[in-house]
């Protein structure tokens, strides 16, 4: 297996579908990406576990979303993991790779080196999607439980969209003989396909979902399927998505669609900087100056860094961006 086999696969979604038993899903490798989304920042290796599994699940369920614009997902907690940030962007035009980033909040003096999930305390897990403009933004929310965030997100689409999904997740640093130690992570998303009941009642756009007993049988039977899988094989530094699928569900008659190129990106900007500081006054820009008489802020997402001239900024703005600024 040369690298260049590998990059081929890297940093991609692949969705698929389990014709035999109505189920879909996607197939997720994390390479270059997951890397960029780290090396931002000096995070604790519990840290840097839970922001490669919320970022892997963000690629799989973004993918899996008809998606116009942005999904995000987050954590609150009262844990040492104060918080989790996560957004998916959708390609602009067909094609084009989705962008993803992330990032974490924490308490470092109270990080522990136990179970990553152990850092994050009470609170929640939320998926929010915005369509753009002239569209109504949408949250769902799932209190934080089980043993894994990707046991957080089952939930949330149990509850909130009362579809059976399950995630098999693996991450972690990848130590190859021919590459410097560097993050990967690999995934897999099923996701039962709703049968559609002819009678026109139940949700808002007059249809009901339906799940029989053969249903179930399927579903079960493709769970126990993918629980005969290893981390290696999903991290995939030698095996193929598509090796993959065959290997676990060739009797199901699994069929692949485009598959998704993902990349690190963030939509941070001077611009946004200073629209989020168009609310404030000039006495408020006056407190946030610096002793060199600058304003500083850091995108958490990307790192980027922006000293912005003060009489510029606020509703109370003395001088145009361009000017001195």
């Amino acid at each position: 297996m040369t690298l260049g086999q590998k990059i081929a696969w890297d940093d991609t979604i692949l969705p698929f579908q389990l014709d035999n038993a109505d189920i879909r899903g996607r197939v997720a490798r994390l390479d270059g990406v997951l890397d960029g989304i780290l090396k931002q920042h000096d995070y604790p290796a519990p840290v840097e576990a839970l922001v490669a599994e919320m970022a892997l699940l963000t690629a799989l369920i973004g993918q899996t979303i008809k998606l116009r614009w942005k999904l995000s997902l987050q954590v609150q907690s009262k844990g040492p993991v104060r918080m989790i940030a996560t957004d998916y962007f959708a390609p602009e035009v067909d094609g084009d790779p989705a962008r993803i980033r992330a990032y974490a909040s924490f308490d470092r003096d109270r990080i522990t080196e136990t179970a990553p999930y152990s850092q994050v305390g009470e609170g929640y897990f939320a998926v929010l999607i915005d369509q753009g403009k002239g569209t109504e933004p949408y949250q769902g929310i799932t209190a934080l439980a089980g043993d894994g965030l990707s046991a957080c997100a089952e939930s949330y689409f149990e509850q909130s969209e009362q579809l059976p999904t399950r995630f098999e997740l693996s991450f972690g640093k990848s130590t190859e003989a021919d590459s410097a130690e560097h993050w990967r992570a690999g995934g897999v998303m099923l996701q039962h396909m709703p049968q559609i009941s002819p009678h026109n009642q139940g949700d808002e756009d007059g249809m009901t979902y339906i799940v029989d007993e053969d249903d179930e049988e399927n579903w079960d039977r493709v769970n126990m399927l993918l629980d005969t899988v290893d981390d290696l094989e999903l991290i995939g530094p030698s095996v193929a998505p598509t090796d993959l699928l065959v290997r676990l569900f060739h009797e199901e008659m699994p069929r692949v669609f485009d598959l998704q190129a993902l990349r690190f990106g963030c939509t941070c900007s001077e611009e946004r900087v200073r629209n989020s500081l168009s609310i404030y006054s000039a006495k408020d820009i006056a407190r946030m100056t610096t002793e060199d008489g600058i304003v500083t802020a850091d995108c958490q997402f990307c790192g980027a860094h922006y000293r912005l001239n003060p009489e510029t900024l606020g509703f109370e703005a003395e001088e145009a961006p361009g000017d001195n600024a």
